[in-house]
């Protein structure tokens, strides 16, 4: 079992890697593997609707997203964290995470997903939310832990100083861990529930 961890902050060792670096020691503890892989520095474009993808099965701009592309289908689990700019995330990690969910074509569904994010006094609940709607849309059950998942602070050293924060994280990976290996067992002893072809409705006719 295995969960990818997305570190959407410039920082690579800021207040958003204390954050999921303190799931990675739960995770570990529960025998997942994880990887967490740092893309907030990175020069990431957003989709331009080529529909490149639809036809090819990736991106047509070859980086990071189709590099990541492989690691998250074989991952059981995705946890993107981010911290807040303007009430909402990283740029990079919104760009990277529209061509990610769209141009791969493997079914998402019962992925585990998480967000994580961390701000120095507000804005952590939009930007939560905007970062959930990538698993609702694609199926994946969203793992809760004790609050909103989030750390507060201006610096890592003061993320280390948020014991609720850090305690939160650590309660997610426990969660989230849950839901991976309860979804294997399901998928063993009951399997999936059916599902219907997709139905393409526009709203306007």
């Amino acid at each position: 079992m295995k969960v990818l961890l997305l570190n959407g902050s410039p920082h690579k060792a800021g207040c958003t890697y204390v954050a999921l670096n303190e799931m990675v020691k739960v995770f570990e503890q529960e025998g997942i593997e994880a990887e967490l892989v740092h893309i907030g520095h990175l020069a990431a474009r957003g989709c331009v609707a080529c529909g490149f993808c639809a036809k090819n099965g990736r991106c047509v701009h070859n980086d990071i997203v189709n590099e990541l592309a492989p690691k998250f289908e074989q991952a059981d689990g995705l946890v993107v964290g981010s911290p807040v700019y303007y009430g909402g995330p990283n740029a990079t990690l919104t760009a990277v995470l529209d061509r990610l969910f769209y141009s791969t074509h493997f079914d998402k569904a019962y992925k585990i997903g998480a967000a994580v994010t961390t701000c120095r006094r507000g804005g952590n609940e939009t930007t939560f939310d905007r970062l959930n709607k990538y698993f609702g849309i694609s199926g994946m059950p969203i793992a809760g832990g004790q609050y909103w998942n989030g750390i507060h602070g201006r610096n890592a050293e003061e993320a280390l100083q948020d014991e609720e924060g850090l305690q939160s994280m650590r309660t997610l990976a426990r969660q989230m861990a849950f839901l991976i290996k309860s979804v294997a067992l399901g998928k063993a002893q009951i399997g999936l529930p059916e599902r219907e072809p997709h139905l393409w409705t526009n709203f306007i006719r």
